[in-house]
């Protein structure tokens, strides 16, 4: 009984060898298709034709494995296939590192991000009227400031919430930054809007709640306009770097990712500022990363020590939101730096604005 049971055993171990074999096969076939695939633009994945196969499979069965293990035996192969397909894809993005890139300088009307140029940028959460971004706009020149932002439109949890002044905001916005000599970043919510957005802002951003509105991105991807991409509240890394493979595939490589917090279950800041994101993100792509200390927190006391943390991580440039009176902004009043403010934070982070800081 023992001889018996060993050569069984021995059987079955040249079978699992054999069956490891025909797997090994099955997937450099399933790596050429998905190459293929990659090259005509198809889906890896086709759901009729992988059910057509399961059935054909089942009605093959000859046992004594029952119809419903032979289908899940053969999905788990279906899916290590796709996966394989899809590494291929992963492998090739075109926003990836490839090894000895050096990275990449966003050239802002004159303003260089990236490859050790860093850079504040600051502004009104909404930009509310002339004499209110103006005054914002001689802070931010008496600090050096040359990036400025401000919201014409506010995309907003409630639709009764201050939407911003839309296009005339964008107006405005240009007039100051000119008189100024600094330059705009401002959001495009719409597909419709970008047209006029290139006539008047400088950087487009790409806010949380867009971050996979595929035709924007495509048509951002379109202008050749620096893009500021936001990480969606609820995204992956990956899935933020996929979100900015959609604009790179349309021609624009001047792209700026931006780590604004992700949701979590804490609650004692606004949304949870993912510092680790900055290395990882600088490790896999070669586009400058910057950081939106003020809607992360959504608060003023602590922005300090953490615009220090991901300066240190690696960041080229952080965001931060000001306002010449706080408690009367229309929208975000109680993230928004008062001119007292702003400039203790700019002298604590001063140490850290070198190349060299951390």
């Amino acid at each position: 009984m023992d001889e018996e049971i060993k050569t069984l055993r021995e059987e079955m171990e040249l079978l699992n060898g054999q069956l490891l074999e025909l797997l090994s096969r099955r997937g450099h076939l399933a790596r050429r298709i998905g190459i293929l695939k990659d090259r005509l633009g198809l889906e890896y994945f086709d759901p009729k034709r992988e059910g057509d196969m399961l059935k054909r499979l089942v009605e093959a069965n000859p046992g004594p494995f029952s119809d419903a293990s032979v289908a899940h035996l053969f999905k788990q192969i279906f899916q290590a296939s796709a996966d394989l397909m899809g590494m291929t894809r992963d492998q090739k993005l075109r926003v990836h590192r490839a090894p000895g890139d050096p990275d990449a300088v966003i050239d802002i009307g004159g303003v260089l991000l990236g490859g050790g140029h860093r850079q504040i940028v600051a502004g009104p959460c909404s930009v509310e009227s002339e004499a209110q971004l103006s005054s914002v706009a001689s802070l931010l020149q008496g600090h050096g400031i040359r990036l400025l932002r401000g919201g014409a439109y506010k995309p907003r949890t409630s639709p009764y919430a201050f939407q911003g002044l839309r296009a005339p905001g964008w107006e405005i916005l240009r007039q100051v930054a000119d008189r100024f000599g600094m330059k705009t970043v401002s959001e495009v919510v719409d597909t419709r809007d970008v047209e006029n957005a290139c006539r008047w802002v400088d950087v487009l951003q790409i806010g949380a709640r867009n971050m996979q509105n595929f035709e924007l991105l495509r048509l951002v991807g379109q202008t050749r306009k620096p893009v500021l991409l936001k990480r969606g509240m609820s995204a992956t890394l990956d899935e933020f770097i996929l979100a900015a493979e959609y604009i790179v595939l349309e021609g624009n490589r001047n792209v700026i990712l931006c780590e604004r917090g992700i949701r979590t279950f804490e609650t004692s800041t606004r949304n949870t500022l993912d510092i680790s994101a900055v290395p990882i993100l600088k490790e896999t792509v070669p586009f400058p990363v910057m950081v939106d200390l003020s809607h992360a927190t959504g608060r003023r006391d602590i922005l300090v020590p953490l615009g220090r943390a991901v300066l240190a991580a690696g960041a080229d440039a952080v965001m931060v939101e000001t306002h010449p009176n706080p408690a009367v902004a229309l929208s975000d009043s109680q993230q928004q730096l008062s001119p007292e403010e702003f400039g203790a934070f700019m002298a604590g982070l001063a140490p850290c604005l070198e190349p060299a800081c951390g």
